[in-house]
């Protein structure tokens, strides 16, 4: 365990260190590696004196894998506005949107709007969900159900992204849940992972277009 322990902390300094694209998505296939591993020897529940599990642990563990929650952008990374206005899915996105939400999944979104669309996030995101679904072009509805009141908007021009005070705002509110955040920038993932976030940029050539739900839930077990 000190040799995960070791391999988990050199890699997040160095995804910390990381500026450059290519090196960010190589520093992040090794956090991803090691979280893997990491999780798979502590997520081993010990022995009690009777040769089983220890009841105790068991829960605390159960407790763990309910807690990931996944934060998105918006444009270009769930939905694309099409040259004539019109707003629907990105490809995938709604199929995983929907895998998320069967494995329990909570999810968020963290997206720039005028600030003078409301006093409140929830006044923000009630005026962004008016824009988007005035436009939407597709059958299915957007899932805006699934976000509750994760959406999470700046509140002065200073707070819009890729300045990291939404990805703070986030992490403020998460108890000690594990937060993931998928978005189409480098530069916004690269913030993201600086505030303690797992970073994943979609739309990378040899990956898979979304952070996968079953690692997802894995990095659930996890200690924020």
């Amino acid at each position: 365990m000190a040799r995960c322990r070791t391999t988990m902390g050199d890699t997040a300094m160095h995804l910390s260190a990381t500026r450059g694209l290519r090196r960010t998505s190589l520093a992040l296939g090794a956090a991803l590696a090691s979280t893997l591993l990491c999780a798979t020897v502590s997520g081993a529940a010990p022995l009690g004196a009777s040769g089983l599990a220890d009841p105790g642990h068991v829960a605390s563990a159960r407790a763990q894998r309910a807690c990931p929650v996944v934060y998105f952008d918006l444009g270009e990374t769930l939905v694309h506005t099409a040259d004539d206005g019109s707003v629907g899915y990105l490809p995938g996105a709604a199929a995983y949107l929907r895998a998320l939400r069967e494995h329990h999944i909570t999810i968020g979104l963290i997206t720039n709007v005028p600030p003078s669309w409301g006093a409140t996030d929830a006044e923000r995101a009630a005026r962004l969900k008016k824009e988007v679904d005035a436009t939407w072009r597709d059958s299915t509805p957007f899932a805006w159900g699934d976000f509750g009141d994760r959406i999470l908007t700046p509140r002065t021009e200073a707070e819009r992204k890729p300045a990291p005070a939404l990805w703070r705002r986030a992490m403020a509110r998460s108890g000690s849940c594990r937060l993931v955040y998928e978005a189409e920038t480098a530069q916004e993932v690269q913030v993201a992972a600086e505030q303690g976030f797992v970073p994943y940029q979609i739309g990378q050539p040899h990956r898979p277009e979304f952070l996968p739900v079953g690692l997802v839930a894995l990095l659930g077990r996890l200690p924020r």
